[in-house]
């Protein structure tokens, strides 16, 4: 009996099978969404709001329950059956909870991003979603742990979870401190289910605790993988090699992590690549050029990689790169004209590069160019007018290059497609041509700082799209009678910075859809008129004008509505109070008063819970809070808020070189969202505070203040720390090994201290894997050098002179090749001279002054010598011997300079964007006894200083071949034999000290052509003859020869028929030299026959007018032992 009712099921299935398939049941009406589907989405809906700003407008009613909800917006049904099994509710700006959603077992794809659940995912059982493949919730504002619930589903072939922070951005609040976050989970936990996933977004979240062996996870679960895109996670790098394991892989986006380095097969993993985005990842070394050739590459983004160098080669025709972003990174060399080959290229940014020569002419062969950005290059040459004729350019950026001559008309303005063209900052001339006043479509017009002729203002009436105008450093003709001035096109932002302005332009009255002002850097005075102040402005500098405020501002009246504005620059506004109007500004982000004269204390209304940048450098403050009455200041420290300490959103904060005192409140290194914090130069007292919680913090600068104690061990938390400068305080510490994780840590100093102890790490470890920078000269660190704790690749900029180290140099500085700057000056190294530092291809300078070196300097590669050494100290040790030929031809950046070179005003350092902005390299130059500081090092300044050793014999003639020579001094030795009439050859030289030795005949009168030579020294010799008396000759004093007395002529009183008089003896240990005497010395260092003097101007400005005071006052003090040094 059970045998036939089988059969007869058996046969009924057969029968439905087959009419399944018969041509009458073929087509069946679709089936409408069932009702348990219909039950969950209309829960879902009464669930979910629309919240915009994360405040409630309104309820969610997008769907109709009267009509069939497989025909709902964003729902996607299956068509045999009724089940839901497509879900997209992206980018409505939705709130509230969607947890009806985990009712639709059958959902295969749930779109929920761009939307403003600020919530975490922890509540959700994503483990009831088994058949979904594609999980999409980007920029939603969640945050938290990932659920574990996720990994559990395995058929899931995308996973979106990127850009939070993005939601947060979007809605106005603090969008990097709430995140997703992979902890538990960790990462591979959370892939090793997913094996099938083909594409996998975590852009965002933080994935740092757990990252060291992403990649290799990566690349041995994900084998199907073809998107990965990890960007600002926290990741660890450098790349794995077994990423080439990964076949199918066609985009890989790691933005924002710190990866430093390529592996050596790199070119393997990028074979399949169609797009490429590793930018800001600290990347160094040389980029793969035949990346940029691959078959199938479309789109490379390796901006924000300063230190990765590369070159552009030569594209072939069939290319099929579409973008090309190298903003930002240290790219070299032509843009080669094959350039015009990428026929496909729609966007080339190229901007703050190293490229050089022309724009080449096949530019104009791209067609499908939207976006062309050469910014900040060295190109020269004309703009070809090709330019403006690409057919579909909209946005051309030539900003900061060289760029000269007239800017051509060119054809068919009123077809072009062109939106924004940005000239600024080059060197063009003439008018503008009246073409670019004919493009129909033109929006942005930033021609300022060039050197065009004076322009009418009512030219740009024409241009009816105008809505961004920059005409700064152009001398401007407005008529304020000009009727047409009221019709002028109405901009959202004007900018005549620096256009020899006296008044506010009366034209500004009519614009009142202005957005940013910016009229800086002009001869405007007296009070700001009330109707500047238009009711849309967001951004408004007035910086570098002697302007004032009105007392009080008119808000009762109907007729005037201040604006609410997000930034206000009044920088060197002469203003010695905070404006009064600063109250009423409650969203107030940016605020810049610096470099006023502003005194007192910061009023308690100015810490707007709103700011997020505030600048109140080189004013005149005492106190960073008002005290409350009856409150000491060291009451506001304890209990009582502080009002400084209310910034929950504050990122930037400067209050350097003002008058602060006291300790630095204790909150700051609260202040979660802080990134950039500088107090240097004030009288700030007691302990630095804990920064625990200042997660965020990147700069760090409190240099030049009396704080004590230790450096709190709290910093090693602040995991994103660039730049760490405590110099010249008093604080007492060992060496700060523990900071070695900081994976960012570039400029580490902790010169003028009192550190101790010895610098060597017991742990035998490599650390500070970013550093770029240490110095900790002048404390009192002790034992023998040791550097084997850096990663000797990356350093280059290491000074540890004034401590007390001993011993030999250590061998790994051979191993230091991006080294620059080595000053181990003044210490106790006892130890041969390190021909070694040799093969450094980069050092440019190099300070042994002051130690125990000893033996003969002879023993030099002339082939490789040192091929960038500019600036070479090795006085007051116990070399000895000749000076030796090989020695002279090894200084080879010494011999010859390019008209180029000399002409490039560049700093030591400068190359490198850090120290650029964050650090400057200075140097201690030692002539005639006196310590002269150069805080900035002009790359042309080249100084050789063998004295106060023992070298003997001549002075070689083939010392002229140190043709680039500033500074010679050869003083406090035992040269014997004439001075060599070869040194006339040394055109350039500024400083020569030849005092102290034994050089006996004439004086060559072919020195008189060296009409630079500012500084002379040829005291304390045995020279005899007359004193030269023409050119630079004439200025030189009577101490320049003393101790000759055999010498006569002016300046001396002895004519040259008298021989024999005594002079002077050499000045004795105790005698001190006036300081009045050496100011004016150096007063002659600024008076020459020739123009540019290098040594004369860097003295001059750096040291006369920067330090001022403080640099006379140490020649006083240090008089005494700067002559003993030089002996």
């Amino acid at each position: 009996m059970k045998n036939l009712h089988f059969l007869i099921s058996l046969f009924s299935c057969f029968l439905s099978l087959v009419f399944s398939f018969s041509p009458s049941q073929s087509h069946l009406p679709k089936q409408y969404c069932l009702d348990d589907q219909r039950s969950s989405l209309l829960q879902l809906q009464h669930d979910l709001y629309y919240a915009p700003k994360f405040t409630f407008t309104s309820k969610f009613e997008l769907w109709d329950p009267n009509t069939d909800c497989c025909s709902w917006e964003g729902v996607t049904c299956d068509d045999a059956i009724g089940h839901v099994i497509g879900l997209d509710l992206s980018y409505k700006n939705l709130s509230g909870t969607f947890h009806s959603i985990f009712d639709l077992h059958h959902l295969q794809r749930l779109n929920l991003a761009g939307n403003n659940f600020n919530t975490t995912l922890l509540s959700y059982g994503f483990n009831e979603l088994q058949n979904l493949t594609h999980l999409n919730l980007s920029s939603s504002c969640f945050h938290g742990q990932i659920p574990m619930e996720i990994s559990y589903l395995t058929r899931l072939v995308s996973l979106n979870l990127s850009y939070q922070g993005d939601c947060y951005w979007r809605n106005g609040d603090d969008y990097d401190l709430s995140t997703l976050r992979l902890e538990k989970p960790s990462f591979k936990t959370l892939i090793k289910n997913l094996r099938f996933l083909r594409e996998l977004h975590l852009d965002g979240v933080d994935i740092s605790t757990h990252s060291a062996k992403w990649c290799e996870t990566t690349s041995l679960v994900l084998s199907d993988l073809q998107v990965l895109s990890l960007s600002n996670c926290g990741l660890k790098g450098p790349l794995c090699p077994s990423l080439s394991k990964l076949g199918f892989l066609s985009k890989l986006i790691l933005d924002g992590n710190p990866i430093s380095y390529l592996p050596p097969n790199f070119l393997k993993i990028s074979s399949h690549l169609v797009s490429l985005s590793l930018a800001d990842c600290s990347l160094r070394g040389h980029f793969p050029t035949e990346i940029l050739l691959l078959p199938k590459i479309q789109s490379i983004d390796l901006s924000y990689n300063w230190g990765l160098e590369g070159h552009l080669p030569e594209f072939p025709t069939n290319s099929a790169l579409r973008s090309l972003l190298l903003y930002e990174t240290n790219f070299s060399g032509k843009l080669p004209e094959s350039i015009g080959n990428l026929k496909l290229l729609r966007d080339l940014t190229l901007g703050g590069c190293n490229l050089f020569g022309s724009i080449p002419s096949s530019v104009a062969n791209l067609s499908h160019l939207v976006n062309l950005d050469l910014f900040h290059n060295n190109f020269r040459g004309s703009i070809p007018s090709s330019l403006f004729t690409l057919p579909s350019l909209r946005i051309l950026s030539l900003v900061e290059n060289q760029l000269v001559g007239k800017i051509d008309e060119f054809p068919n303005a009123s077809f072009s497609l062109i939106e924004e063209i940005h000239l600024g900052n080059n060197y063009l001339t003439g008018t503008i041509p009246k073409s670019i006043l004919q493009l129909p479509r033109l929006e942005v017009l930033y021609i300022g700082d060039n050197s065009f002729s004076s322009m009418k203002l009512d030219m740009f009436f024409q241009l009816n799209n105008l809505r961004g105008l920059d005409l700064s450093g152009i001398s401007l003709l407005i008529e304020s009678d000009n009727t047409s001035l009221t019709e002028f096109p109405k901009l959202e932002i004007l900018v005549l910075r620096s256009c020899n302005l006296t008044e506010f332009p009366e034209f500004i009255k009519t614009q009142d859809k202005l957005v940013e002002l910016d009229l800086s850097n002009n001869h405007i005075h007296g009070v700001v008129p009330n109707w500047l102040w238009k009711s849309s402005l967001s951004l408004v500098d007035l910086s570098f004008n002697p302007i004032d405020f009105p007392k009080q501002l008119p808000f009762g009246d109907a007729n005037f509505s201040f604006p609410k504005m997000f930034e206000l620059d009044l920088r060197s506004c002469n203003i010695s109070a905070f404006p009064e109007f600063l109250r009423s500004q409650e969203n107030l982000a940016f605020l810049d008063l610096s470099n006023n004269r502003i005194s007192g204390a910061v009023p308690n209304w100015v810490w707007r819970k709103s700011l997020r940048d505030l600048n109140l450098s080189n004013n005149h403050l005492s106190s960073l809070d008002q005290l409350l009455p009856n409150h000491s200041s060291t009451s506001l420290q304890g209990s009582l808020p502080i009002p400084s300490c209310k910034m929950s959103q504050l990122w930037n904060f400067d209050a350097s070189h003002n008058n602060l005192s006291g300790p630095i409140p204790n909150c700051l290194g609260n202040l979660s969202a802080l990134q950039y914090l500088d107090l240097h130069g004030n009288n700030l007292s007691g302990t630095l505070p804990k920064f625990s919680k200042a997660s965020r913090l990147w700069f760090l600068r409190v240099s030049e203040n009396r704080l004590e104690g230790k450096l709190p061990r709290s910093l090693v938390k602040c995991t994103r720390l660039v730049v760490l400068n405590v110099g010249n305080n008093m604080m007492r510490d060992t060496f700060p090994f523990w900071l070695e994780k900081l994976p960012d840590l570039a400029v580490l100093i902790l010169r003028e201290n009192r550190f101790y102890g010895q610098i060597k790490h017991l742990k035998h470890k490599i650390g500070f894997p970013a550093l770029d920078v240490l110095d900790i000269a002048s404390n009192q660190f002790s034992g023998e050098l040791s550097i084997d704790f850096l990663n000797a690749t990356q350093l280059r900029s290491l000074k540890i002179g004034g401590n007390k180290l001993e011993g030999k140099l250590p061998t790994s500085l051979a191993n230091c090749t991006e080294l620059e700057v080595l000053d181990l000056g003044n210490n106790m190294i006892h130890d041969t001279f390190p021909f070694q530092l040799e093969k450094l291809p980069s050092l440019k300078v190099l300070i042994l002054r002051g130690n125990r070196f000893y033996g003969s300097v002879t023993k030099f590669d002339t082939k490789r010598g040192f091929p960038k050494l500019r600036i070479l100290d090795i006085a007051s040790n116990n070399f000895s011997g000749d000076l030796s030929i090989d020695f002279l031809q090894s200084l080879k950046a010494m011999m010859r300079m390019t008209n180029d070179e000399k002409a490039k005003l560049d700093y030591i350092g400068w190359q490198n964007r850090i120290a650029r902005l964050y650090y400057q390299d200075s140097v201690t130059i030692v002539n005639k006894g006196v310590e002269m500081f150069y805080q900035k090092v002009l790359t042309i300044l080249t100084c050789l200083d063998l004295s106060d050793n023992s070298f003997h014999g001549r002075i070689p003639e083939e010392i002229q071949i140190l043709m680039s020579l500033r500074v010679l001094n050869l003083s406090h030795n035992s040269f014997s034999g004439e001075i060599p009439a070869e040194l006339d050859n040394l055109k350039d030289l500024e400083s020569l000290d030849l005092s102290q030795n034994k050089l006996s005949g004439k004086i060559p009168p072919q020195l008189t052509s060296l009409t630079f030579l500012s500084v002379l020294n040829l005291s304390y010799n045995q020279l005899e003859g007359s004193i030269l008396q023409s050119n630079q000759f004439n200025t030189f004093a009577n101490d320049s020869y003393w101790g000759n007395p055999k010498l006569c002529g002016a300046p001396f009183s002895r004519k040259c028929n008298e021989v024999g008089l005594p002079m002077p003896p050499p000045p004795g240990e105790d005698e001190e030299e006036s300081w009045l005497d050496v100011m004016s010395t150096w007063q002659i260092a600024l008076v020459g026959y020739g123009s540019g003097l290098v040594a004369g101007l860097c003295i001059g400005y750096t040291v006369l007018n920067e330090l001022g005071n403080k640099w006379v006052y140490k020649l006083t003090n240090l008089g005494k032992r700067n002559r003993r040094r030089t002996r």
